[in-house]
Order: C-alpha cells, then sequence, then structure tokens
C-alpha cells in the first residue's frame, strides 16, 4: 500500500469557466420543496428580480427568462430580430462567434464571418470594410461575442458601436455576454448594444438551465416587422406578462429564481461596480503567476496584450500533452479541476491537450484565487514540468496591493 496520501478528500474546487462555483445562500435558497406555481411569493418576486437582472445588465430596456443553455440564448435572440435570407455579420475571435455563426445558417441567415484568430480580438477597421462594402444595408446585425469563453479574449463593444455609427449603418449590434456579465465591465445601454444574451452559470452563479435576453427599443422594432416567431422564442409575451407564467411560456423555472434571487442579492449587496473591480485583481493574480511560471518552461497565456484579456476566464498553453496531464493531475490529487482546451487544437495537437483554462468568475476570492495557483504549482512541480519560479510571491503582491 503506498504510503502517499490523496489530497483531493475534502470539498472539490471547480476552477473552470463555467458552471462556476455555487454560493452556500444559492443552493439554500434552492433547497426548499416545490413552491406554488399560481400565486404567493414566487409570483410576487418577479417584477423587483426583473429590475435587478436589468441592473446587472445595465440596461433600463426589456429583460427576459427562457429555460435553456447558452445556445438556446443564441436562437432566441436570432428568432426575434432575423428572417431567412437575412444576412448576419459575424466576426469571431476563438469557439463561439462560430457557434453563433452557425446557429444563425440553421435558421436560413446568410452569414458572412470574418475569422481573427484565437490570439487577438476584434480589429475594428476590418469591421468597418466589411460593413462599408454594404451600402444598400443588407447586414441585418452583427453578432458579437463579448469574451470568448475558449480563448479568453476580451472584445471591444463599444468600440464597435462607433464603428457602425460613424457608418450610419442600421444593423442590430448582438452581443454574447456568457462568459462576461457580472465578470467583466459591461454596459449595454451606454455602449450602445441593441440585444444582449447572457447564462445563469456563470457570473450568475447559478446552476445550468436558465438564459436571458436583453433587448432594446430598436431590437423590439426589429421585432415588429418579422413575418413570423414562434410562440416558445417570442420575447413580447415574456417581456410584458400579463400573466405569470407568460414569463416562462409555461412552468416556471421554480428552483433557479429562487437561487437567481439570492445571487442578485449577493451581487448588489457588494455593488456592480466592486463585482467588476474584485474580478479584474484576481484575474491580474492569475495573470502574474503565469507569466512568472512561463519564465523557466513552456507555459504561456494564450492572449499576450493584458488590454485584451478576460477578467473571468484565462486560456494557458503548456503543449501536448501537459495541458492534459496538468488537470488530471490536480484533479485526482487535489480534488481541483481546471477547464480543458476547448476549441484550441492546433497542429499536432487535434484535442487541444496542450491547452488548459482557469475559470476565475462569479463566486471567488482571493484565497481560493491563491489555493488555485498553489495547486498548479504542485502539479508542475510534481509532473516536473519546467516553470519558472516566484509565481506564488507574484500573485500575493498584486492581492496585497489591491487590499
Amino acid at each position: 500500500m503506498s504510503n502517499k496520501p490523496n489530497l483531493s478528500f475534502g470539498r472539490p474546487y471547480l476552477a473552470i469557466p463555467g458552471p462556476s462555483v455555487m454560493p452556500d445562500p444559492v443552493l439554500q435558497a434552492m433547497h426548499r420543496p416545490a413552491p406554488n406555481i399560481y400565486e404567493g411569493d414566487l409570483i410576487d418576486m418577479m417584477p423587483p428580480l426583473m429590475d435587478d437582472l436589468r441592473r446587472v445588465a445595465r440596461t433600463r430596456h426589456n429583460a427576459t427568462i427562457y429555460i435553456g443553455n447558452g445556445h438556446g440564448a443564441w436562437e432566441a435572440a436570432l428568432s426575434n430580430t432575423i428572417e431567412p435570407g437575412d444576412r448576419v455579420l459575424v466576426p469571431a475571435v476563438g469557439r463561439f462567434g462560430h457557434g453563433w455563426a452557425d446557429m444563425a445558417a440553421g435558421l436560413g441567415a446568410e452569414v458572412d464571418l470574418i475569422d481573427f484568430g484565437r490570439k487577438t480580438p476584434f480589429d475594428l477597421n476590418r469591421i468597418a470594410e466589411a460593413l462599408a462594402a454594404d451600402p444598400g444595408h443588407k447586414i441585418k446585425a452583427v453578432l458579437a461575442v463579448h469574451v470568448d469563453t475558449s480563448s479568453s479574449v476580451r472584445n471591444d463593444m463599444a468600440g464597435l458601436r462607433a464603428v457602425l455609427d460613424d457608418l450610419g449603418h442600421p444593423a442590430l449590434l448582438m452581443a454574447d455576454c456568457i462568459a462576461s456579465l457580472g465578470c467583466d465591465r459591461f454596459e449595454m445601454d451606454e455602449w450602445g448594444v441593441d440585444v444582449m444574451v447572457t447564462g445563469s452559470q456563470k457570473g450568475l452563479m447559478v446552476p445550468p438551465g436558465t438564459f436571458f435576453v436583453f433587448f432594446n427599443d430598436r431590437a423590439a422594432q426589429a421585432r415588429a416587422r418579422m413575418s413570423r416567431v414562434s410562440r416558445y422564442w417570442d420575447w413580447v409575451p415574456r417581456a410584458d406578462p400579463e400573466m405569470f407564467y407568460q414569463y416562462f411560456c409555461g412552468t416556471a423555472p421554480t428552483h433557479h429564481l429562487f437561487g437567481l434571487r439570492a445571487s442578485l442579492d449577493m451581487i448588489h449587496g457588494e455593488g456592480m461596480e466592486n463585482v467588476w473591480a474584485r474580478h479584474e485583481t484576481l484575474a491580474r493574480a492569475v495573470w502574474a503567476a503565469s507569466e512568472a511560471w512561463g519564465q523557466g518552461g513552456p507555459l504561456s497565456l494564450n492572449v499576450a496584450d493584458p488590454a485584451h484579456r478576460s477578467h473571468a476566464v484565462t486560456a494557458l498553453r503548456l503543449g501536448a500533452p501537459l495541458g492534459t496531464q496538468l488537470r488530471r493531475w490536480v484533479e485526482s490529487q487535489l480534488g481541483l479541476t481546471l477547464g480543458i482546451g476547448l476549441g484550441m487544437s492546433e497542429d499536432g495537437d487535434p484535442k487541444g491537450d496542450g491547452f488548459f483554462r482557469f475559470g476565475h468568475m462569479g463566486h471567488v476570492n482571493g484565497h481560493m484565487i491563491m489555493g488555485l495557483l498553489g495547486g498548479v504549482q504542485a502539479g508542475l512541480t510534481a509532473l516536473d514540468i519546467p516553470h519558472g519560479t516566484g509565481a506564488l510571491e507574484a500573485a500575493a503582491r498584486v492581492i496585497a496591493q489591491k487590499a
């Protein structure tokens, strides 16, 4: 029998970029019997809950809830604004822009896709050229991912709106904030975003299973011009319901709503500006440690420029098969789960085994991030993967300076 103890026993730490860590108040709020769905507390709590969702999205406009995942959010947004045969422009960075483009194609849209790779954000000049080449305004929407969960690139949504405005192009600006909402700063109204989608399982700290579509008056006008929208995807009754069931086109996701109420209380109790600042500090601690490790080994951050990195997720390259080996070691030996190299395959590494990701979104604090980094340090050491020194000290300095 081995005399080496396994150190994974205890509470596991899911450090992937969604589902994120669920706070105890959220879990406790959901741990209750099924409620009355016809009258009482559940029905009464909906109007203030929707108002608090708008506060997170930084919008005074419409908010809707659906049962489903992020792919459903893409389809809901498109189904209310894009007819078969309409053109959409998709600037893609990483995996998820391609996913939204494919969803649009599946609904009959003509897709103009500009692939910017996986390491840098949108080139706004190239997007401007594509829009300028559309003087007849056949492009009805620009589908843009704010933070790509696979590559950890953060894109400039305000800059994208400025491009549209400078050209006088009427296309809707639609933003995927599934990875970013509640983590990276996002200002729907101030930045001129017409439609925004997000999910429950990342910055909102609730289990997967619900998603949200926010839309302004310009998007509502596009919906009014649609020849038809399926009863389930139609956002009109969801945004302004006459009866409770219309929020959801049927039975409510009851326990998700109780969890969401608890998570929104936590977010607004901390304050959005403070939530964003916490995520930025913890992200910078992750980057500092990663840069130190990279000084003496093969590890590197996928996004070179800190200004283009997400504050919610960090993608790293270690080289195949070391990324997968590190993930498996820290999970089996420490109870720490890292994200896979999703969509990060490259020549000689078709499964992305050379990449891994840190999720640092939602319910995370300083000691959790230091524990995450300490676990990776142990894994690099145990697997004899070359790495630089001083990583934990570098991360600690970032946290100490901000505290």
